[in-house]
């Protein structure tokens, strides 16, 4: 969990508070501040409050994007932090095209998965 800055706020389209990522996963929130603290979702303090806030594209309907959970093991155990992920996963890649996340959204994710073991080289 991480204060935002500016630029990842600028690349990040929307956000989700904790509770609301509870109801659209139908799990009680500390279920959420747990898969937060075991490194399934990034949070970041935001906004005049500094409630802690999840990216949307982080959350599909009623689960979590298929792949990311392994994606940010991978990127983690590439010893990016927090804010290198987000900027990582929300950055234009021509290659994909698109952003990681948008690519993971589409079912794209071992492509995904295999730019990002790529990075530890």
């Amino acid at each position: 969990m991480t204060e935002i800055d500016a630029k990842i706020d600028a690349l990040v389209p929307s956000w989700l508070y904790l509770p609301d990522i509870a109801e659209m996963l139908d799990v009680e929130v500390t279920r959420v501040r747990q898969m937060v603290k075991e490194g399934q979702l990034i949070a970041v303090r935001r906004g005049e409050n500094r409630a802690l806030q999840v990216p949307a594209q982080f959350i599909d309907g009623d689960k979590v994007v298929k792949g990311l959970v392994g994606l940010l093991t991978v990127l983690r155990d590439d010893r990016f932090s927090d804010e290198e992920m987000l900027e990582w996963l929300f950055t234009e890649d021509p290659s994909l095209p698109g952003t990681p996340v948008q690519a993971l959204r589409e079912n794209r994710g071992t492509e995904v998965k295999r730019r990002a073991q790529a990075l530890a080289l």
